[in-house]
């Protein structure tokens, strides 16, 4: 099983007054190259918000990357070790959805 991960800015915080964006929101999704009986890949997505440190020099809102900004985030969260466990822990959750561990049941006699 190989699994695609996915991650992406939703939005910034901004300060209106010179758009300084304060924090991030963020989403990591990891997808799977195994499908489901509906033939949709089996995912699982994590959500957070990462604040910003103040730059010296603002660069302008429509001039920010969102690869620079998600470079901010992963580095804030702990580098990639800490990336590598987010994704681990998403490659679980898809696991436990192909293979489960658990099951809701009741005796057939019922």
């Amino acid at each position: 099983m190989a699994n695609t991960y996915v991650w992406k800015i939703n939005v910034l915080n901004t300060d209106t007054s010179d758009d300084f964006a304060s924090s991030a929101h963020y989403t990591v999704t990891a997808i799977s190259d195994q499908v489901n009986s509906d033939g949709n890949p089996y995912n699982s997505s994590a959500y957070g918000e990462m604040a910003l440190d103040r730059p010296e020099t603002l660069v302008d809102f429509e001039d920010l990357v969102e690869a620079d900004i998600l470079a901010v985030v992963q580095a804030k969260l702990g580098g990639a070790e800490k990336v590598t466990e987010i994704q681990n822990q998403l490659a679980a959750r898809i696991t436990e959805q192909i293979t489960p561990s658990q099951a809701l049941r009741k005796p057939s006699s019922w």
